[in-house]
């Protein structure tokens, strides 16, 4: 069996797998990319057409300058490589005005001080003739929100990556790794691999390929769906309607990207299934699909047609949903990486970016402390606590 060397391998090649081998070829580094799949590809996290990209983060406000410099190297990354990556909609948060969306987008807004407004049920109504948002709903609406294009994002990576020299694997299996030679081994299902220093972005098979990680990761199965409106097509389209988040019920949310060539995209964020990655996911249900429905036809007008496909991705979630980026406990020449929990794709020229500083031993440009896992050391009734 032949053995591969680098300085750097990275297990797991999709949204953040290709932003740290891409990082990492950039400064001349020999890294080599593995993936199971070959990404783009539906497996995972880092598809779905279109992705939300926002910046008054109701998450925390700790993630503002992470987004902020991934807005950057998105830019960069479309220069670099002559793809458009991003479209500039504007986005909305809408809810009451002390749930957690708004008043959470606020909080980030303010003390980031993000180009936003709050808009009241009647001026969201005038300025967006798609939305139906009952009496006491409040907005948050930010101008330079928008849609990334996922699978032509994680090409663009990739295909820059291969240009500064990364070597990329495709459809071989990682079976294990080990540290206790000075180096790190990569045992795949078709060889051997060597590496300096190790950055596991594996998504869901994570926990798998890290077990003394000691935070469980948990697996959930959600279904989007791109719906055809009933009439007014072009009220949904990206020249008239944000990106939107709604918290229908206190901590409940869906969200619709405009239609940009598919439909309507409308999901619910959270409340699917646990599953194990490696189990076939099951397909989206006729109940799946009637739940949305009828969320857009309460909270859009004349939006709620049919459904004209669904598909289904997978979010892998952190016990309080923040990210994990740190160096594998114990195993310091194993950085693991965990942007997840159903708001991560956004991040990852950022995320790889930090992970290829911490691989190399320098000071990431964005402060990760509110992503390191000491946090979860003495995790209490109030998981957030430590951001």
């Amino acid at each position: 069996m032949s053995t591969v060397e680098s300085d750097v391998v990275v297990i797991g090649a999709g949204a953040m797998g290709s932003a740290a081998a891409y990082a990492l070829a950039r400064r001349g580094v020999r890294v080599t990319a593995i993936d199971r799949f070959a990404p783009p590809h539906a497996h995972g996290s880092s598809h779905g057409r279109t992705r939300i990209i926002r910046e008054a983060y109701f998450e925390h406000p700790a993630y503002v300058p992470l987004v902020r410099r991934a807005y950057q190297l998105w830019a960069d990354l479309e220069r670099e490589t002559g793809r458009a990556l991003f479209r500039r909609t504007g986005g909305l948060t809408l809810g009451a005005e002390d749930g957690v969306l708004v008043s959470g987008a606020l909080r980030s807004a303010r003390e980031h001080a993000v180009d936003h407004e709050t808009l009241d049920a009647g001026e969201i109504r005038r300025r967006v003739p798609a939305l139906a948002p009952p009496p006491n709903t409040v907005g948050v609406l930010e101008h330079r929100a928008g849609i990334l294009f996922p699978e032509r994002c994680v090409e663009a990576l990739r295909a820059a990556a291969r240009r500064r020299g990364a070597q990329l694997v495709i459809e071989e299996r990682v079976l294990r790794w080990d540290a206790s030679s000075g180096f790190v081994s990569v045992t795949t299902d078709r060889g051997m691999h060597r590496a300096r220093r190790v950055i596991l972005t594996a998504g869901a098979w994570l926990a798998q390929l890290a077990p003394g990680l000691g935070v469980p990761l948990v697996v959930e199965r959600q279904a989007v769906h791109w719906i055809t409106p009933r009439k007014h097509p072009e009220r949904v389209g990206a020249r008239h309607l944000p990106v939107t988040i709604w918290e229908y019920a206190p901590g409940c949310m869906f969200y619709v990207i405009p239609d940009v060539g598919d439909g309507l995209k409308a999901a619910l964020h959270h409340q699917g299934a646990t599953v194990e990655p490696d189990t076939p996911v099951a397909p989206v249900t006729h109940a799946e699909q009637a739940e949305v429905l009828a969320l857009i036809g309460r909270y859009l007008n004349d939006a709620a047609g049919i459904v004209s496909e669904s598909a289904t991705c997978l979010y892998t979630n952190t016990p309080d949903g923040h990210f994990v980026i740190d160096a594998h406990p114990g195993v310091p020449e194993v950085i693991v990486a965990s942007a997840c929990s159903g708001h991560g794709f956004k991040f990852a020229p950022a995320i790889g970016e930090a992970l290829a500083d911490l691989a190399l031993g320098t000071e990431p440009a964005v402060d990760l402390t509110p992503f390191r896992l000491a946090r979860f050391g003495a995790l209490t009734s109030n998981p957030r606590l430590h951001l």
